[in-house]
């Protein structure tokens, strides 16, 4: 079965306001095979192929003449020089979604885009499947854990790859090939040590110090390092909410994983059962929940922020998002019965925010829904009605 991805409905709609849209992700996200599927009318070319790509080298300009209109350019951060005659001619020519860029590296994508194509490109992100995209494949699990281990890249279930025979490849190649071409990366196992360590530290506050002294090397590296995994889409950091309502708040960000496959993968939680026991298992799921919000926000294009809120006493609250100048606050539980003191970070940002919440949820890791008094109890399957 096919999966019908999100993204397309946006992508539509503003192939018809810019000349240019551009499609960024981690590696193996579907990129490629959505773009071939749902704009089968648009010519293909892939400049990873030396002879194409010595091709637009070599003379731009018959390049253009030959792929001048409706056309895919996947990989197309290996010819750098191109994006500039991009600008050129789609200034000249003045046609709405007349070329679409892909690429798997998204730091040096990017920062050609930036750099030749603003205020001419509708950049979007492709990640891995959300929960909508799971669905529509039958690919969901009615057991979330199986889900979190096994993760959500599509070769897993479009090719039957064993998720741990898939994330070892991919982590491989990942090392060995993107990063090498971003940074100087010396010792490629204390790179790995990072990653790991990173896992180790989902959903928690990010201390770049612990994580430097534990791997040995310095800050500076693992800041670099931190923002490299950012670049890249492996991780991303929920940064606290600003306003502290004449409380110490906490000012680090915390970390999370995009895909809970390569998390557990990480982790050595190589079947669902593992999840059950492990120490951090409200974390993980507290990653599962958040990645999807991430996802999902991105993949309908909804622009929304995303913060946590948390004071120097550990009272928290682990999602917060605005509508309207309203903020939704959310607290998630890798916990199937509902217990009132649950509800205890929400009523307590409450009261401080006063005339500020507009809802107030509480997701669970079973199926219960119900409307309380305290919050709306969402199971994790239906996240996507919030």
């Amino acid at each position: 079965m096919s999966v019908q991805r999100t993204i397309k409905k946006e992508i539509d709609f503003l192939c018809g306001k810019y000349p240019v849209i551009a499609v960024t992700g981690p590696r193996q996200s579907g990129k490629t095979t959505f773009l071939k599927e749902e704009f089968s009318s648009y010519t293909y070319v892939n400049l990873e192929n030396p002879d194409i790509r010595n091709f637009a080298e070599s003379d731009t300009k018959s390049f253009l003449e030959q792929y001048d209109r409706f056309v895919i350019f996947d990989e197309v951060q290996r010819t750098p020089f191109l994006f500039s005659y991009i600008q050129a001619k789609v200034d000249e020519d003045k046609v709405m979604g007349q070329f679409i860029l892909s690429g798997s590296q998204n730091f040096h994508l990017m920062q050609n885009i930036t750099q030749s194509l603003a205020g001419r490109v509708a950049i979007f992100k492709l990640f891995p499947f959300d929960f909508s995209e799971m669905k529509s494949g039958g690919f969901l699990d009615e057991d979330y854990s199986v889900n979190l281990q096994r993760g959500f890249y599509p070769a897993i279930f479009d090719r039957n790859i064993p998720p741990k025979t898939f994330y070892s490849n991919y982590l491989r190649t990942y090392v060995e090939r993107d990063l090498s071409e971003i940074i100087n990366i010396r010792d490629l196992r204390a790179f790995r040590n990072f990653i790991s360590l990173c896992a180790a530290r989902s959903g928690q506050l990010l201390n770049l110090n612990s994580l430097a002294n534990e791997c040995g090397i310095s800050q500076p590296t693992a800041k670099s390092w931190i923002s490299v995994l950012e670049t890249s889409y492996i991780i991303f950091l929920l940064q606290p909410y600003h306003k502290n309502y004449n409380k110490r708040i906490t000012k680090s960000p915390k970390l999370y994983f995009y895909d809970t496959g390569l998390l557990s993968f990480l982790l050595k939680l190589t079947k669902p059962e593992d999840l059950q026991l492990h120490p951090h298992k409200g974390e993980l799921f507290e990653n599962f929940i958040i990645a999807e919000m991430v996802k999902v926000n991105y993949h309908r294009n909804l622009m929304q922020d995303f913060w946590f809120w948390r004071d120097v006493q550990g009272r928290e609250v682990d999602l917060l998002f605005q509508d309207n100048q309203l903020l939704n606050i959310m607290e998630i539980k890798a916990s199937q019965t509902i217990m009132s003191d649950m509800f205890k970070g929400l009523n307590f940002f409450s009261e401080l925010a006063k005339d500020s919440i507009k809802d107030k949820y509480l997701v669970n890791s079973g199926t219960v829904n119900q409307k309380r008094s305290a919050a709306t109890v969402i199971g994790w399957e239906k996240i996507e009605e919030i």
